[in-house]
């Protein structure tokens, strides 16, 4: 009798992940997804837990009660604590531990699978892309800290890489087929092998290509969920793997055409980690100009059209609720309004539509890259705070520069770019800016929250 209603279970919850998906994809209904899709979850562990055929001896149900607690308490309180700028870092975390239960699962299992058993297939898949996500993922997480700074890249670092997969694909084949390498040794040389080419894949890619290695890595750790789905025929592990897995891949391709960039190029190319070209300083690309808070108060004040582009430094500021309060403060003087949305704008795909709807931003108002390159020649004022790759002008036309064929927002068409930044420090891709030394572009150093604070004001005394 358990078994019909935990198969009901696992297709409520399958449902529920499908439903929730769908609705994150909007940013009004995407709290709301969230939460089916958690509850959808709780129904299939608990499920599992009730309805499992056969005995179980207390020890065990109060070991998993107790993991249970300890991972809840641990995953709210880190949630809730961790701030904005800490985002990327914490999906890195979180989805390596996503990686690692998936690689656990395929250790447990395996002294369990017959020799030659179809299964064995899910199993070492599993460990294989379960591991590589769990490595990969905290070195992105170190690289998104700043643990680790530039790109490692080792001499010949692509054909070694080449090398281990092969090596990784030849063991598996040989572990399927042949029962004298089918054994616990094998399985461990094959983990520690899946470790260290988690690592080498992500070391030598740079910081500017992390929105597209997080989406890579969710997609791995997706997928060795749902060969965990296909060792126990679990209904809800499988889709909820498939989704993840799925979507990801969908992601990366996304952030891959955002780029204008091939995937291959990012992972055997990546432009990330190198010095750039040309000073930082502005010594050789020409002056630059700075502009005061009143001034600017006064000039957005008098538009017509102002369009703002959020970054990184944003986010770092905590600054978005000053910005949606500099947002109505121009709307209710008659000015246009809009946010340019670069798809990598930030350390993770979506990071600043996450940060302005916290602030409560009407969704309406970001706008996404080519819907809105247009409309730049015919806005007054574009106020870009703390981003900088994404509005690099050399992506155009510098034939030279590592990040050329980058689609990027056309804020050098507007009449007047004013760009806040702490310092004339290098972008995230360590490469410089044209724009800061372009005419029609004005300066405005400081933090990001302090300065925007003290526009608002000056805004509010005109």
């Amino acid at each position: 009798m358990k078994a019909p209603i935990l198969e009901i279970s696992y297709l409520i919850a399958s449902v529920s992940f499908v439903i929730g998906l769908k609705r994150m994809s909007n940013a009004k209904t995407a709290r709301n997804g969230n939460l089916l899709a958690a509850a959808g979850m709780t129904i299939a562990i608990l499920a599992t837990i009730i309805l499992h055929e056969g005995p179980v001896p207390p020890l065990i149900y109060g070991l998993i009660g107790l993991a249970l607690l300890l991972g809840s308490v641990l995953g709210w309180f880190t949630a809730r604590k961790v701030a904005m700028t800490k985002m990327p870092e914490l999906v890195s975390l979180f989805n390596g531990m996503g990686g690692a239960c998936a690689a656990l699962i395929s250790l447990i299992e395996y002294p369990h699978i017959s020799p030659g058993a179809g299964i064995l297939i899910s199993v070492l898949a599993g460990l294989m892309i379960g591991t590589v996500s769990f490595s990969g993922s905290m070195i992105a997480f170190a690289k998104l800290n700043g643990t680790l700074g530039k790109a490692i890249r080792l001499p010949f670092y692509n054909i070694i890489n080449s090398l281990m997969l092969v090596a990784m694909l030849v063991l598996c084949g040989l572990m399927l087929w042949d029962a004298e390498f089918n054994n616990m040794i094998n399985l461990y040389i094959l983990l520690g092998m899946s470790v260290v080419y988690g690592i080498l894949f992500v070391i030598p890619i740079g910081g500017a290509d992390m929105p597209v290695v997080i989406s890579l890595l969710n997609s791995f750790t997706g997928l060795a969920a749902a060969f965990g789905g296909f060792l126990y025929g679990n209904k809800a592990m499988l889709t909820g793997g498939i989704l993840v897995g799925s979507a990801g891949t969908l992601l990366t391709i996304v952030m891959c055409k955002a780029m204008n960039r091939p995937l291959s190029n990012v992972i055997f190319g990546a432009f990330g980690g190198g010095s750039g070209s040309g000073s930082s300083d502005g010594s050789e690309k020409g002056s630059i100009k700075d502009i005061s808070v009143g001034d600017l108060a006064v000039l957005m004040n008098y538009s017509k059209k102002v369009i703002i582009v959020p970054g990184y430094g944003l986010a770092v500021a905590q600054a978005q609720h000053v910005i949606h309060e500099i947002e109505e403060l121009l709307e209710s003087r008659g000015v246009e309004v809009k946010y340019a949305i670069h798809p990598v704008a930030g350390r993770m795909p979506g990071h600043m539509n996450v940060l302005l709807a916290e602030s409560n931003v009407d969704y309406g108002k970001l706008a996404e890259m080519e819907e809105v390159n247009p409309e730049f020649a015919s806005t007054n004022v574009v106020l870009v705070v703390g981003a900088n790759d994404v509005v690099n002008p050399a992506a155009r036309n510098d034939t030279s520069s590592p990040i050329y064929g980058m689609p990027i927002l056309d804020v050098d068409h507007a009449e007047h770019v004013i760009v806040n930044k702490r310092s004339m420090n290098a972008g995230y891709a360590g490469i410089d800016n044209a724009l800061f030394y372009d005419p029609k572009t004005s300066m405005l150093f400081g933090d990001a929250k302090k300065v925007l604070t003290e526009l608002a004001t000056e805004l509010k005394s005109l």
